[in-house]
């Protein structure tokens, strides 16, 4: 993998080289020392000389500082909200919605109310997020799939805000399958949002996908914390002549036709050993503006699962493998679900990908402004009068 990342010096020109002045070596001596004081002046890493390079977003993201501002709308400032939270009776709890993919909903919306970047006021706000379990409501009963749409229109409805920019700076987490595709009505009311979702190729059945590359983001999955904190609790990754399984597939991409594969690989060749492969071909992973994962990973095509994928896999020396394991120990805590106060954290990834998506300014359609800078509706009545519920489309 490593050798098409390799230094090659470049053949020699044939033509004839100009004339090499003292002039011409005083200026590129210049040259060079303005280039080095300016590049230690405004980068914020040094420079590796290491053959291989790996993207260091904890070097990147972690020496400068956040500029945004979010608010996080409270339960009990929009009627319905509570209900996405714990369903129509209240009985969903945080606890039981901490589970599997599920838990992102909770964690970035407690991590929201205790970052530095959270806001009260809704003036000075980049960002609006709106906090919901709606998935775990759903899979434990709290909510069916007609609440739920009927819910997010009756939420929507009653933030300015939102009417404001046509949805543009509102923040929403869909952590399954389903993604967007939870609330029905998606497409038509925050088709302009943006989505936090670890499965941007997925469609789960759907014709259309609900991910947006150029508006949305991915997250990491979920994890438990015991396999994620620091200390004794820190799961140990075994030598590799100690691993003992085949494969672990995580997914139903593809529509399960990469599990499939994988079992009848398993049931043909029992003695062999696998490292993990990327096999999720439309996949978009989490923070890849600053990861090269072609260092700390592999991806195969899914159309090519069988043995030769087994072949290639035992091909590659475990040196190698454990070099390509190294270099993602480097970057892993960037999946790890703690504050965004944290030098390296999947909060402070998320908040960083969410300033990047900041605007100076927003408006809809349905948004108009005068010359002293005030805002209207068609109406020509100014924002701070509008009243609820707020128009939708």
């Amino acid at each position: 993998m490593s050798a098409s990342n390799k230094w090659r010096a470049m053949p020699p020109h044939h033509h004839q080289q100009p004339l090499c002045t003292r002039t011409h070596q005083i200026g590129a001596l210049l040259l060079v020392t303005t280039t080095f004081f300016f590049t230690r002046l405004l980068s914020p890493c040094t420079l590796s000389t290491s053959v291989v390079h790996v993207s260091h977003p904890q070097l990147q993201w972690g020496q400068s500082q956040l500029s945004l501002k979010i608010y996080v709308y409270e339960p009990e400032e929009i009627n319905g909200l509570n209900n996405l939270l714990h369903g129509r009776d209240g009985k969903v709890t945080e606890e039981a919605c901490l589970k599997g993919q599920w838990g992102t909903q909770v964690k970035i919306h407690k991590f929201l109310l205790q970052s530095k970047q959270r806001t009260r006021k809704k003036e000075e706000a980049d960002l609006f997020f709106v906090p919901s379990y709606v998935k775990c409501a759903r899979m434990m009963g709290g909510l069916n799939d007609k609440e739920i749409n009927y819910t997010y229109v009756q939420v929507i409805s009653q933030m300015p805000y939102f009417r404001l920019s046509g949805g543009r700076n509102h923040i929403f987490v869909f952590p399954s399958g389903a993604g967007a595709h939870l609330f029905k009505s998606w497409a038509t009311y925050i088709n302009r949002s943006i989505i936090l979702t670890p499965e941007g190729d997925r469609t789960d059945k759907r014709d259309t996908s609900a991910f947006n590359t150029w508006k949305d983001i991915i997250i990491p999955g979920n994890v438990d914390d015991g396999m994620t904190k620091t200390g004794a609790t820190v799961v140990k990754p075994l030598p590799l002549p100690k691993r003992k399984y085949l494969a672990n597939y995580l997914g139903r991409a593809q529509g399960k036709a990469g599990r499939v594969k994988l079992i009848e690989l398993a049931k043909q060749f029992p003695e062999k050993e696998c490292v993990p492969v990327i096999l999720s071909d439309q996949t978009e992973l989490p923070f890849q503006n600053v990861i090269d994962y072609s260092q700390i990973s592999i991806k195969w095509p899914s159309s090519r699962i069988g043995p030769e994928l087994l072949q290639y896999l035992e091909s590659i020396p475990d040196e190698e493998i454990e070099r390509i394991i190294a270099r993602g120990r480097e970057v892993r805590c960037w999946w790890v679900y703690a504050s965004d106060s944290e030098p390296c954290s999947a909060m402070r990834g998320i908040m960083w990908e969410l300033q990047r998506k900041v605007r100076q300014f927003h408006h809809s359609a349905e948004t108009f402004w005068l010359h002293n800078g005030s805002i209207v509706n068609r109406n020509l009545v100014q924002f701070s009068k509008w009243e609820l519920p707020v128009p939708l489309p």
